[in-house]
């Protein structure tokens, strides 16, 4: 007679096994084929959904999508993208930090990780506890940008002309404590200005009013705005890298245009939730490296002028903590408060 390992006058061992099983991701589709709990042992066994917590047309879903679909590969399982966007992150955040079918991950961002723990009173998530890094996927330069109406050629001119009229000019982000309300607050503090911030709910809608001559200025990711600049309808002042781009070799940085050691860049990771098994966490760990260094991958995000890394869940565990000391400070001193 087979034992019912749900059932609650089951052995306590058997109840412990069963306890076990489901730790580990072991249970799932072998109930339903009748086969017994331990002949799940492989990972994935369905489609994984990859939640990006921000609005489709930003860096954040060019780099989603460019690492779902070499996953996808390595993995054996379809790996879809779905925006969920919404407080400054945190819905996606919270609802993936809940979630226990193995087959959801999320993109980690420097706004989720680093930002948000220090302006909110309260996190519906701890961006600690309640995840585990897999990898840092990739780094991208913040490009700063006027629409084309603005009269600043460069950022020595835009500097003058914001000083000259405190409080006149304006800048769009995606949201309270995204990236780009980060980039313009810490351009803001060393150059000592005073432009006025309009937070948005997310990229997309942000770019649509900045091209549309309605925002003055912004700080965006670089994938999300190199066809424009090209284009000519937005006006790339300065790039947040250490380096000149070669996308962009006549745009020169901001510490190169008089703030020596000024860098911005945002980066993006992949992150599981706490509960993920540590079998599927090393094997998720080594496929989501190997799928963004692939060369589609490096070939795609260097378009955009997007570094891809592709590191160790400790290296990135550490790169998060490094980047929420960095942060704290700068976020204290600008009063950077939710929506």
């Amino acid at each position: 007679m087979t034992q019912d390992l749900n059932d609650p006058h089951a052995p306590p061992d058997s109840r412990a096994r069963r306890q076990f099983l489901l730790q580990t991701g072991l249970v799932g589709a072998a109930a339903g084929l009748g086969l017994p709990a331990w002949a799940e042992a492989a990972w994935p066994s369905r489609s994984v959904r990859l939640v990006v917590p921000f609005a489709p047309g930003g860096s954040s879903e060019i780099v989603a999508r460019a690492t779902a679909f070499e996953l996808g590969k390595t993995l054996g399982q379809t790996v879809y993208v779905e925006n969920k966007p919404g407080g400054s992150g945190n819905i996606a955040m919270a609802e993936v930090a809940r979630a226990d079918d193995q087959h959801t991950l999320v993109l980690g961002h420097i706004g989720t990780l680093a930002v948000n723990p220090f302006i909110y009173d309260k996190l519906p998530y701890d961006p600690v506890k309640d995840f585990k890094p897999v990898t840092l996927l990739a780094k991208v330069p913040s490009l700063y940008v006027v629409h084309p109406d603005v009269p600043a050629r460069n950022l020595k001119e835009f500097v003058a002309l914001a000083r000259s009229k405190p409080g006149r000019l304006n800048y769009g982000s995606a949201g309270n404590g995204s990236a780009g309300h980060l980039a313009m607050e810490y351009l803001k503090m060393a150059a000592e200005l005073f432009i006025v911030h309009v937070p948005y709910r997310g990229t997309g809608p942000q770019l649509t009013d900045l091209l549309a001559g309605r925002l003055d200025a912004a700080s965006v990711g670089a994938p999300a705005v190199l066809q424009f600049i090209k284009a000519g309808k937005l006006r790339c002042l300065a790039t947040g890298s250490k380096a000149r781009l070669p996308q962009l070799p006549d745009v020169p940085t901001v510490a190169e245009q008089g703030f020596p050691g000024f860098e911005m860049t945002q980066w993006y990771g992949l992150l599981a939730p706490a509960n993920l098994a540590p079998a599927h966490l090393d094997r998720l760990a080594t496929e989501s490296a190997k799928a963004i260094r692939s060369s589609a991958s490096t070939e795609r995000l260097s378009a955009d002028s997007a570094e891809a890394v592709g590191n160790t869940p400790a290296q990135f565990a550490a790169f998060i903590a490094q980047e929420q000391q960095r942060w704290k400070p700068v976020l204290n001193r600008a009063k950077v408060k939710p929506d």
